[in-house]
Formats: C-alpha cells, sequence, structure tokens
C-alpha cells in the first residue's frame, strides 16, 4: 500500500551533499537504521570525494541520499536512504535511478551493493530494481549484542 506524501517525487530536487548536510542526513541515518553510520562515516566520504547526491524538497525537507564509490568500471553504493515517512511512496526507485545514471555517466558497468538479509524491504526494492544475489560477506555487519550479521552481495549489470 503506498503512502501519501507531503510532495510527489516530481518536486524532489537533486543535489549534491556538502559537509554543511552532514548533521541531517545522520540524523535521517538514524531514524531508518538500527546500526546507522557516524558522522564520520560521511564527513569521511564527501572528504574522499565519493559521490554523494540528497533528494530534498521545496521547503528544504531531506527526502533521501546516496553514496557512491568509484573504482575502474564499477561503483560502489556505500549508503542509500529514503525518511521513514517517504517508505512506499517510490523514493526508492528514483534514488536507484538516479544513482546508476550517475555511475554510467561515471564510466561504470555495474553497481555493486551489501544489504543485510534482515533488511528485507531494501532486498525486495533492489531485487524489483533487477540487482542480483552475488555471494555473502559472513559476519560483515555489526548487529545487537555484539554479534555480527552477513552481508548479502549484489550487483547490477548497467
Amino acid at each position: 500500500m503506498m503512502r501519501a506524501s507531503a510532495t510527489t517525487t516530481a518536486e524532489l530536487a537533486l543535489v549534491p551533499m556538502t559537509m554543511g548536510d552532514v548533521d541531517a542526513v545522520h540524523a535521517l541515518e538514524c531514524s531508518v537504521f538500527p546500526q546507522p553510520w557516524s558522522r564520520a562515516n560521511f564527513s569521511d566520504s564527501l572528504a574522499a570525494g565519493y559521490d554523494a547526491w540528497l533528494l530534498r524538497d521545496a521547503a528544504g525537507e531531506l527526502a533521501g541520499y546516496f553514496v557512491l564509490m568509484y573504482a575502474l568500471d564499477e561503483a560502489h553504493l556505500l549508503d542509500v536512504a529514503v525518511a521513514g515517512k517517504r517508505h512506499g511512496t517510490g523514493l526508492g526507485r528514483r534514488l536507484l535511478d538516479t544513482l546508476c545514471a550517475r555511475a554510467r555517466q561515471m564510466g561504470a558497468e555495474s553497481v555493486l551493493l551489501e544489504v543485510r538479509p534482515s533488511n528485507e524491504r531494501a532486498l525486495a526494492v533492489y531485487r524489483r530494481f533487477g540487482f542480483a544475489e552475488i555471494g555473502r560477506r559472513k559476519g560483515y555487519y555489526p548487529a545487537h549484542e555484539g554479534k555480527r550479521e552477513d552481508a548479502i552481495v549484489m550487483r547490477l549489470a548497467l
């Protein structure tokens, strides 16, 4: 069931992420992930020159973001998130469309990502988009109570 959002995805602007955005991005990250990236992860990604973009509505509210890293002919999706109140509105697909277009512009032939097996919503989105599982990384993610969770490695040919 699609939830109504305050604005349609067409009314959102894609803008580059800057150091001034880190607090808002980190807040969104913390609101949607049980084991979020730190502020330093975002700052370090920007300092390293990774391809980081935001979607903002007309009022400037952060709707989503992604961070891509390039290596030779591959793009690695490091992080992507949609604001919780916008889940189910097609914004995840729009972010994937956008990051794939960016990756193609940068000469990438494929996009790689890791996702937690417990993140069923993201897995479903990635599979519908065309990503295929190509492997697993054992104990890749930190989990609750000092435990670790595997990562499903997925790839999409561009």
